[in-house]
């Protein structure tokens, strides 16, 4: 029994009794106990502690002081009654008085002053201190229960306040606007006014107490080197250490993730946040390489941001110079004068462009004939261009010069072949056979490379040279190269093609000037005249075209969450006979869009959904009277977060009967929704008593969990554990999956074995019958077989 005693006239026989007690009040009666004869007197001993005491002759208990939970939280006393003799009449009974504890006691902190240290870009919510605060009061009510908080930040330069704290465990970290704005260059020491208040901060009257907070912001040791360079094919001994970072946080995991999918990455990172490259570079394959580093705590989750490195690849001369062609052939005619241009010789090296590793120089090594002298081409040493020293040039003394250059750079060198053809002087002029071929009609729908007329000159040069070879050219009548005429070199025909489509709207009729020309200039005293002209008239005829878009293909990008009815794109086309045109959609399998037929605009039909198709295309056709065309439009659709992350497992968990204690099976999160980097999950179970008592999640990282049994006590059956699954995303969505769990009696080979039931029973009439018939038909089937085995040996 335990009575609360707010007043004076409570008695009763003596027995044993509990009093419950509120500390503090000073005197007060707490109860009267009765006599019965004979006795006359009543007697208490134990844990008064000058505090508590009886009136022998009333039986009145009481107080004469101030009970203190602090000090002592439980009075136990014996009372006793007794005679006139002093002998006891009734007890010692057991009378047990609980001091109930009062807010009387403010917390305290356990330092007047605090000081830490955060780093620059420090991850948000990361703790980087932690203030304490004790109450005296009784931690099993709210007197003791503590909220922390901040009540002054010096200086707060922004609307936000830099730092945070978690009220309940007192971690300081930064908040999201210090992750971003804190730099010691700006302000590298903060003073936070923390409070600590008891009765969990949910009464006005509260006891509240405060302490100084100093924080020194230092730079953010997790910063991205400088760009590393690398020479090339380099001998040491690898992995070679190329950089280091470090983070802010200690204990972390080292990783790289890379930025371009290669089929092996040269880069690794030890434990102490070194970067190596592990073998030898190739410029000339990859110049550079671009990869992040990443830091994870051991649950797999970030904790600093990415760091992008950049490793460019120096070039050392490793590559020779390269002929462009084997045999590099040149024409001159006989009469070029000294210092002309004849051709330039081409190389190249595969070293870095303009560096001194790929400058070239050529030089010639020798020159067959060597008649009328040896030395009669110069090459200039940085360009290639090969000249003539004099006119000493004749075709009767030698038709043909061969030469050797040599070609290097500072490490290598390399011999290219130039054949020089001495040819005759172009003294003659190309002459068509006709100067007027009249004209042609074509449609304009005539394909692009058809040819529609055949012309012919003749040239009196020494055949097979440039002197002789024609280039045939529209002079005239042709501003956008509609036509180009190819030349047969060996029979110096020439054919007009059609180069662009023809379009009869744009121009219905060309009227052409060809000319024929050399290569080779011509000599002093000689030009071009109309013999070297002719004339040509094209007539362009209708064609009822199909409508012309302005894109070949449309494409569009768009969030997967926009409302139906969104505008996503225009198309245009138009018709070349100015014919109207209207437009529909094929191949719209999903029915996500819908296409004005009037203005070519397109809209969203009903709700987009990028797990279904990221990337949407469709056909567009445009359509006149007679005639239709299409063009593609793809819609690509980012993502947002609109699924809720589910288990992703192959076969529901299960435990063998009888468990054991200790068991655990690992379960694993996924999420349909693109993910960035890599997908973080929460999990935790559903806040019911029947699950909080049986079952428990842990996080093993960031996709991974382990769930456990809280005990042995379960029966063979399957359980559903209901799981909460949170993801990353913005927003965070979550998702709840009945997890069936079986409880189960195991094999051997520690797996569910589930006992097959058999029945014992004699087939009936009708089973027996139909099992004979069965096996009678098998019979004579094979027996069949077997006839016709022998039967085809016997006819063959």
């Amino acid at each position: 029994m335990c009575q609360n005693l707010g007043h004076l006239h409570i008695t009763g026989p003596l027995k044993d009794m509990n009093f419950s007690i509120p500390e503090g009040g000073g005197v007060r009666f707490i109860y009267q106990f009765t006599s019965e004869p004979p006795a006359v007197s009543f007697r208490a001993t134990g844990e008064k502690d000058g505090i508590i005491d009886i009136v022998p002759r009333t039986g009145i208990l009481f107080l004469n002081g101030s009970l203190d939970w602090e000090t002592k939280a439980v009075h136990r006393l014996q009372v006793e009654s007794l005679d006139e003799k002093g002998n006891t009449v009734k007890g010692p009974y057991t009378v047990t008085i609980y001091v109930e504890d009062i807010n009387d006691n403010p917390p305290e902190f356990d330092q007047i002053k605090y000081t830490g240290v955060v780093r620059q870009n420090s991850r948000p919510g990361k703790p980087f201190m932690y203030i304490h605060a004790t109450d005296r009061d009784d931690p099993t009510t709210p007197h003791a229960q503590l909220t922390y908080s901040i009540l002054h930040h010096f200086p707060n330069p922004y609307k936000e306040m830099l730092f945070q704290v978690n009220n309940v465990t007192g971690a300081i970290s930064p908040s999201k606007m210090g992750s971003y704005y804190l730099d010691p260059q700006k302000q590298d020491t903060f003073t936070l006014v923390v409070t600590v208040r008891d009765m969990a901060g949910m009464t006005t009257n509260a006891f509240t107490s405060s302490a100084d907070v100093i924080i020194t912001v230092k730079e953010s040791l997790w910063k991205a080197p400088p760009t590393i360079r690398i020479q090339e094919n380099s001998t040491q001994v690898y992995p070679v250490n190329i950089s280091q970072v470090h983070s802010n946080e200690p204990d972390v995991i080292y990783d790289i993730f890379e930025k371009e999918k290669l089929s092996r990455l040269p880069f690794s990172i030890d434990q102490n946040g070194v970067i190596y490259v592990t073998d030898p570079l190739d410029r000339e394959k990859k110049d550079t390489y671009a990869f992040f580093v990443v830091t994870k705590d051991n649950t797999g989750e970030l904790v600093d941001k990415p760091l992008q490195i950049h490793v460019i690849v120096e070039d050392i001369n490793d590559n020779p110079p390269v002929c462009q062609r084997a045999l590099t052939v040149i024409e001159v005619q006989e009469n070029e004068g000294a210092g002309s241009n004849i051709g330039t010789l081409i190389a190249t090296d595969m070293d870095e462009e303009n560096t001194l590793n790929s400058r070239l120089r050529f030089k010639i090594e020798s020159q067959v004939p060597a008649v009328p002298a040896s030395n009669l081409f110069f090459i200039q040493q940085d360009t290639g261009i090969l000249q003539l020293t004099s006119r000493s040039l004749n075709k009767r003394i030698a038709s043909n010069y061969s030469l050797k250059v040599l070609v290097s750079d500072e490490v290598f060198q390399t011999i290219c072949d130039v054949q020089v053809h001495v040819i005759d002087i172009n003294d003659q002029i190309p002459i068509f056979e006709k100067s007027d071929y009249h004209n042609v009609t074509v449609a304009e729908s005539l394909p692009v490379g058809t040819v529609i007329l055949e012309i012919q000159a003749t040239d009196g040069d020494e055949p097979g040279t440039g002197s002789s070879y024609i280039i045939y050219q529209m002079k005239e009548g042709d501003p956008n190269n509609t036509f180009i005429i190819d030349t047969d070199s060996e029979t110096n025909r020439g054919f007009v093609k059609v180069n662009k489509a023809l379009d009869f709207e744009a121009t219905p009729v060309y009227n052409l000037v060809i000319s024929a020309t050399n290569p080779e200039p011509l000599v002093l005293g000689v030009q071009y005249n109309s013999s070297s002209l002719t004339l040509f008239k094209v007539f362009v005829t209708n064609v009822d075209e199909p409508p012309v878009f302005h894109k070949t293909v449309y494409k569009g990008e768009v969030s997967e969450d926009i409302p139906v009815n969104t505008l996503v794109m225009t198309v245009e086309a138009y018709d070349p006979e100015g014919d109207t045109v209207r437009y529909s959609l094929k191949g719209d399998v999903r029915k996500w869009l819908r296409i004005d037929s009037t203005t070519g605009q397109i809209y969203t039909a009903s709700a987009l959904d990028r797990e279904q198709e990221e990337t949407y295309t469709v056909e567009v056709v445009a359509s006149e009277l007679t005639q239709k065309s299409k063009t593609t439009f793809i819609l690509h659709l980012r993502d947002v977060n609109d699924n809720p992350p589910l288990l992703a497992m192959d076969y529901p968990p299960f435990f063998c009967h009888p468990l054991s204690g200790g068991e655990r099976a690992f379960i694993q999160a996924d999420d349909a929704d693109e993910q960035w980097w890599y997908s973080t999950f929460t999990f935790s179970l559903v806040d019911d008593m029947n699950t909080r008592n049986n079952w428990e999640i842990s996080k093993v990282n960031a996709t991974h969990a382990y769930l456990s049994p809280k005990h042995a006590n379960f029966e063979e059956k399957v359980y559903n554990v209901p799981v909460i699954i949170n993801d990353n995303g913005k927003p965070p969505l979550e998702g709840k999956v009945n997890l069936e769990v079986n409880i189960c009696k195991c094999s051997s080979e520690k797996s569910c074995f589930i006992e097959v039931q058999r029945e014992h029973s004699w087939p009936s009439t009708g089973q027996a019958i139909g099992i004979l018939i069965g096996v009678l038909l098998i019979i004579g089937r094979s027996l069949f077989l077997d006839l016709m085995v022998v039967y085809h040996d016997y006819i063959s």
